[in-house]
C-alpha cells in the first residue's frame, strides 16, 4: 500500500501509464463520455468533488505540457477559467481553446475521462502529458 500521491487505483494506473502526448480529461458532471473512453467516476453528489479539487491534485502528480478547454468558459464560468489559468500559466502551457463541440470530439482521444461531481458549466480540461524528463515544471 503505498503512502503517498493518488490513492484512487484507477486513476494511479491510467497516470502511470501515460506516455509523451497521451491525454486525459477531467470533467463536470455533464460531460458525455464517448464510446469506448474509460470513465473514472469521481462523482458522489453535485459539486462533491469540486473540478477545482481534482483538477489541483492531478496537476500536482501529472506533468502536463497543454491543456485545452472550451473557449464557452471564459464567459460562461470565469471562476473556473481564472482557477485555470492560475494553475497552468500560459507562459509555461500551451493553451488550446475550441468550441464546445470541438473539445467533446477531442474527448474521444483521451485515455480517460475523470467525472468529478462539478455542476457548474464547461468546468472540463483536456491535460496533454508531457515528456517527464524535459525542463519544464
Amino acid at each position: 500500500m503505498q503512502r503517498h500521491g493518488i490513492l484512487n487505483s484507477h486513476i494511479a494506473k491510467v497516470l502511470a501509464d501515460l506516455g509523451h502526448t497521451d491525454t486525459i480529461c477531467i470533467a463536470d458532471c455533464g460531460l458525455p463520455v464517448p464510446e469506448g473512453v474509460q470513465k473514472i467516476d469521481l462523482a458522489l453528489d453535485f459539486g462533491v468533488p469540486s473540478f477545482e479539487q481534482v483538477v489541483s491534485i492531478i496537476a500536482k502528480h501529472m506533468k502536463s505540457e497543454a491543456v485545452h478547454v472550451a473557449k464557452e468558459i471564459k464567459e460562461n464560468n470565469p471562476k473556473a477559467y481564472d482557477f485555470l489559468e492560475s494553475t497552468f500559466p500560459s507562459n509555461q502551457y500551451e493553451w488550446i481553446e475550441t468550441s464546445h463541440e470541438a473539445f467533446k470530439e477531442a474527448t474521444k482521444q483521451c485515455k480517460c475521462i475523470i467525472r468529478t461531481g462539478e455542476a457548474s458549466p464547461y468546468a472540463n480540461i483536456i491535460l496533454r502529458a508531457d515528456c517527464i524528463f524535459s525542463d519544464r515544471p
